[in-house]
């Protein structure tokens, strides 16, 4: 029966140049057995197999052991589901994705992508009816403490099933009673092939390579790309998967090769380049020009004529950014917005980026680094492609999982919420049940979360609708979303549970006492219940209104009588801090690494509501600026000083004085050259740490003073360092900035024994 219903959706997706999904649901053994059959049907009709693997299968046993065994395993890939994203960038004419043990979004949205246009995406699950009633792995990853499995609600998987049934091009076939619920057949128009793209009048990339262009979108990225041929310039190529982004990139690899340049190619991964490469490969052949592997680095590095297309992963990328002529970063979406920005030292730098990735949208590129690309001194060019290559246009599997996943959610459009301010929005508390009756809703609330953040995946939106711990508030304008909260509940752990902690056990979902417990050493830190704000956004066309605090104050009044405290952990940069500071938030930690995604130090900070969550803030906040001046001098000797100045002023209370005789003679003679900073350092760190920790706007320091008392006294960075840095003529000025700074702040203490020594100098 099997048979049947994929030989004419295969060919259906052939002709048209479509994808189709079929859904073979039941117990595990049958649909596995369905599954393997539909595979070799497949096989059986193709004339020619590749002699890459045609077929992916992801199951979370090996095919030696299971059902998975029934697949000829000549022509198949197997893969865990948890390493979906190994398909990123590479095609398949079949992928099948076993969801009987875990039915993870994320996994989903990777094989989604995997599937070449003519292809089959096979879906194997339970019995949808009865799916959304199932727990299965991915539910325990939800089930954070101290909620358990059962408190997980089936609502993403609830929306999943309905979109299944309601979409074309997807098939679903029962096989507990052997029927076929869909054929999955949407009988299109024939399609028409389109004339060739044309080749611009006027170009310096060889013919041959815009020859190999597939559509207009990617002729025109091309010629962009041409920009690379000179220093000081990016560009930046966005498109959703299935554009040719990194194919129009491998191109312009080629050609800069070609013509004798040195191009570095880096990327997450070496596989995610497999495509540039292979297009290098291609234009070279081409133009008749051989391709030599390096002997050592193999198909990381190859010689084309004169020139060199190379890969590196990006931490080793950074290290020599500048050496070569130009730089390829390939899904730039995925790096850590430090990375990127250590690749504009390159003497020209191109950026391909995901929009909608099937595997999580990546807005670090877009939320945080493009800002900083606009201030920085290269000529930015930027492309967009719309025209799918892998597919068809309208391809019915690609609507689907953008519907499904959210992929294109997006908050309401300007003009309905233009005029919202805190007096004309109205306070709306959303549960998982709301957004799944008001698919407009969830649109809205998920689609301004995405924007808002540097990164989304499609697990985020099961854990939006299923995680028991996890709540929504917003505010709303007649009726459209335009601030909005992402909430989790933490702490009110168990002793057992904080033991555990305590010895080094990851507990999900409890980030703050995660960190206070098992990296600051404080096993009560898990005993009260607080309330994390994992997200928070408002809408770009109504920032700085004040809505944004106007949510966190709603938040604070309906939740102060339920929690000891509210908090929240963040990519610290200053306006962040500030922020969450005007909120009534203090600092109680600092990390010492920076985040793999954000490319930034995390904060967390933490405002009381009762008194056990002011006993556990006063207590983080003493260790805190116990511990600040230590970690300043080493780890965080290069954190951002306008981070640590920010930082720091959110710090509760003003650490004492406790300098010694001989200490405040020192730093009363600096002004005057008789105390010199490399005497006592230490003093000079607890008279910045004193300064920066408190109110003392009334001093009237500039900020390039403090940013000196920073990096000098706290950071203990070289002279030439600081020098340089805050741009002084001379170290000589630098020095003595330094001396008459700290005169300031010493006059401010009051210290007799300083005031005694300062009177010395008249």
């Amino acid at each position: 029966m099997i048979e049947d219903v994929v030989a004419p959706l295969r060919a259906e997706a052939r002709n048209a140049g479509e994808r189709r999904l079929l859904v073979i649901h039941g117990d595990p053994a049958s649909t596995r057995s369905a599954a393997a059959t539909a595979v070799q049907t497949v096989l059986d009709a193709d004339e020619t197999v590749s002699t890459v693997s045609p077929v992916a299968l992801l199951a979370g046993e090996s095919p030696e052991r299971s059902q998975a065994g029934r697949f000829d395993q000549t022509h198949v890939e197997h893969l865990e589901p948890a390493h979906a994203d190994r398909l990123l960038g590479r095609t398949r004419d079949v992928v099948v994705l076993d969801c009987h043990e875990r039915c993870d979004p994320s996994a989903i949205g990777c094989v989604v992508g995997a599937v070449d246009g003519g292809g089959l995406l096979v879906l194997l699950a339970p019995p949808l009816d009865r799916w959304p009633d199932r727990r299965d792995a991915f539910d325990e990853s939800l089930s954070v403490p101290p909620f358990d499995r059962a408190d997980v609600t089936g609502h993403f998987r609830s929306r999943l099933v309905e979109t299944l049934r309601a979409h074309p091009g997807i098939a679903i076939v029962d096989t507990e009673p052997d029927r076929v619920e869909r054929d999955g057949l949407t009988r299109p128009a024939p399609r028409l092939d389109g004339d060739d793209p044309p080749v611009p009048d006027s170009h310096t990339f060889p013919s041959a390579a815009y020859d190999a262009c597939l559509t207009a979108d990617q002729v025109a990225c091309l010629s962009a790309l041409e920009a690379l041929r000179e220093a000081g310039n990016a560009v930046v190529i966005e498109a959703d998967r299935g554009r040719g982004k990194s194919s129009a990139a491998g191109l312009a690899a080629g050609s800069l090769a070609l013509d004798g340049q040195d191009v570095l190619v880096t990327a997450p991964q070496y596989r995610s380049a497999g495509e540039l490469f292979a297009r290098v490969e291609e234009l070279a052949a081409a133009v008749g020009v051989p391709v030599e592997p390096d002997q050592e680095s193999g198909p990381r590095e190859i010689s084309v004529g004169d020139g060199c297309v190379r890969f590196e992963c990006p931490p080793d990328a950074i290290t020599h950014a500048d050496e070569p002529d130009a730089v390829i970063v390939d899904e730039a979406a995925a790096l850590p917005v430090r990375l990127l920005e250590a690749f504009l030292a390159a003497p020209a730098v191109a950026f391909t980026t995901t929009v909608h990735g099937y595997e999580g949208a990546g807005r670090g590129f877009s939320v945080r680094f493009r800002d900083r690309l606009a201030e920085s001194d290269v000529a930015v060019t930027e492309r967009t492609m719309d025209e799918p290559i892998r597919y068809a246009a309208g391809d019915p599997i690609e609507v689907w999982a953008f519907r499904a996943l959210l992929l294109d959610a997006r908050p309401p459009v300007e003009q309905l919420i233009a005029d919202a301010t805190p007096a004309t929005v109205e306070y709306a508390r959303i549960d998982s049940t709301d957004l799944l009756a008001d698919e407009h809703l969830l649109r809205e609330v998920f689609g301004l979360l995405v924007v808002a953040h540097y990164r989304t995946e499609p697990a985020d939106l099961a854990r939006l609708l299923d995680a028991p711990n996890v709540t929504v508030r917003a505010l709303t304008h007649n009726g459209h979303v335009v601030s909005v909260a992402l909430l989790a509940r933490e702490g009110g752990l168990s002793a057992d549970r904080r033991a555990e902690m305590y010895e080094g056990a990851r507990v999900a979902g409890n980030m703050i006492p995660d960190v206070l417990t098992s990296q600051l050493r404080d096993e009560a830190a898990g005993m009260p219940v607080g309330l994390r704000v994992m997200r928070i956004a408002s809408h770009d066309a109504v920032r700085g209104r004040g809505l944004g605090s106007h949510l966190l104050t709603e938040i604070e009044s309906e939740f102060r009588e339920d929690v000891d405290w509210l908090g929240t952990g963040y990519g610290a940069t200053p306006p962040l801090v500030d922020f969450w500071a005007q909120n009534g938030y203090r600092s109680v930690h600092l990390s010492t690494s920076r985040n793999e995604r954000s490319g930034e130090h995390s904060a967390i900070m933490l405002k009381a509501t009762t008194a056990d969550g002011r006993d556990l803030l006063d207590r983080h906040t003493e260790w805190f600026r116990d511990r600040i001046e230590g970690t300043l001098a080493d780890p965080l000797s290069d954190l951002d000083p306008d981070i640590v100045r920010a930082v720091l002023r959110t710090v509760d209370g003003t650490p004492d004085l406790d300098l010694s005789v001989f200490e405040w003679r020192v730093l009363a003679g600096s002004p005057h050259g008789a105390g010199l900073y490399d005497t006592v350092p230490e003093a000079f760190g607890k008279l910045a740490l004193w300064y920066c920790s408190g109110s003392h706007d009334e001093l009237g320091l500039t900020d390039r003073q403090e940013r000196l008392l920073v990096t000098k006294a706290l950071q203990h960075r070289s002279w030439s360092a600081v020098t340089d840095q805050l741009d002084f003529h001379s170290q000589r000025e630098c020095m003595r900035t330094l001396g008459a700074t700290v005169g300031v702040l010493v006059d401010a203490t009051g210290n007799d024994v300083a005031q005694s020594e300062r009177d010395r100098f008249g």
